[in-house]
């Protein structure tokens, strides 16, 4: 899809505050409501906007620890790789799971729990009961200093 300098406009500010009314958008992109609305729902249908979500602030939810874990499986199998996949799909503590290269590990994930008590929860009584885990090595998040939903989108000038 083609993206011109209004198309790039939108995503900008809607990466910024997605419950932007239409009309607020329009204003900030120089645009009147029905074009902009036709350009957002043509974004929306070409899969470049993918979804609009809220962001929760997750200490204030007293979701106080952050873990990155690195997995290591078995076998590097398909079946191996579907089955932990999908099992990690049942479990809301894994903000994000990645398939990586180029460490020891195959999987780097992000979970998100109260405290150390509900990690400890978390890796025994979940993470490491699933077929194939036969590596697990956590760090701990201490300060986060960027943290960003936006997608840079300079390179698309």
């Amino acid at each position: 899809m083609g993206l011109d300098k209004i198309d790039l406009s939108i995503l900008r500010e809607l990466q910024q505050d997605s419950s932007l009314t239409n009309q607020e958008l329009a204003d900030r992109v120089g645009l009147s409501a029905s074009p902009c609305l036709r350009r957002v729902k043509a974004l929306e249908e070409s899969g470049v906007i993918d979804k609009s979500v809220t962001l929760l602030n997750q200490n204030k939810l007293g979701l106080k620890l952050t873990a990155f874990i690195q997995i290591s499986m078995d076998r590097h199998t398909p079946d191996r790789f579907e089955l932990f996949e999908s099992t990690l799909e049942s479990f809301p503590e894994v903000k994000s799971c990645s398939l990586v290269t180029g460490q020891s590990a195959d999987y780097l994930l992000e979970v998100v729990v109260e405290d150390m008590e509900r990690y400890q929860e978390f890796l025994l009584g979940k993470l490491t009961r699933i077929p194939g885990v036969t590596g697990v090595h956590s760090s701990f998040l201490l300060r986060r200093i960027i943290s960003r939903t936006s997608l840079p989108l300079d390179h698309l000038k």
